[in-house]
């Protein structure tokens, strides 16, 4: 089992599966594979009603942000980032407020400091706030790569090998 994907018998996530997570991701965006291949890799890393590997998501994105130098002085243009930076996805309704949020929430994260997750996406009643955030840090890590003029897979490669922020 890859990654350690055998966490469907533990009740929270470990440090251990954030790392697979984020692994997961790093990977499947530098081979060039599309988020929704990608959502069906990490579902077993999802326990039922929880944000996780949302947080990861969150971080890595910020993460993406701070590789690329985005800045209050210097910001990442996040205009039709949809249309850009996710070709594949098409959003709608609610679906595009959520992606927002996952936007939006990686940027303050980039910023220092923590969105009021639990409080947000207990609305939605639904439990896809994780997806949302692999959207929100493909979207960033696609827009990294290209403010830097580097392929996707040298962001990638890049982000794997900088310092994993620890979750609070």
């Amino acid at each position: 089992m890859p990654y350690g994907l055998g966490m469907a018998a533990r009740k929270r996530p470990t440090s251990d599966d954030a790392a697979a997570a984020r692994r997961i991701l790093l990977d499947g965006l530098a081979d060039g594979t599309e988020t929704f291949k990608l959502l069906g890799d990490l579902e077993p890393l999802h326990p039922r009603n929880d944000t996780f590997p949302g947080e990861v998501f969150l971080r890595l994105a910020a993460d993406a942000l701070d590789w690329c130098g985005a800045s209050r002085a210097d910001p990442l243009d996040l205009e039709a980032i949809t249309e850009r930076f996710l070709p594949e996805c098409r959003f709608r309704g609610r679906q595009n407020r959520k992606l927002q949020y996952a936007v939006l929430a990686a940027a303050a994260v980039h910023g220092g400091t923590e969105p009021d997750l639990l409080d947000e996406v207990g609305w939605w009643q639904t439990d896809d706030f994780w997806e949302y955030a692999l959207f929100a840090a493909a979207a960033y890590i696609r827009a990294a790569a290209r403010r830097a003029d580097v392929p996707v897979r040298q962001a990638c490669e890049e982000l794997v090998r900088r310092p994993v922020d620890p979750a609070p």
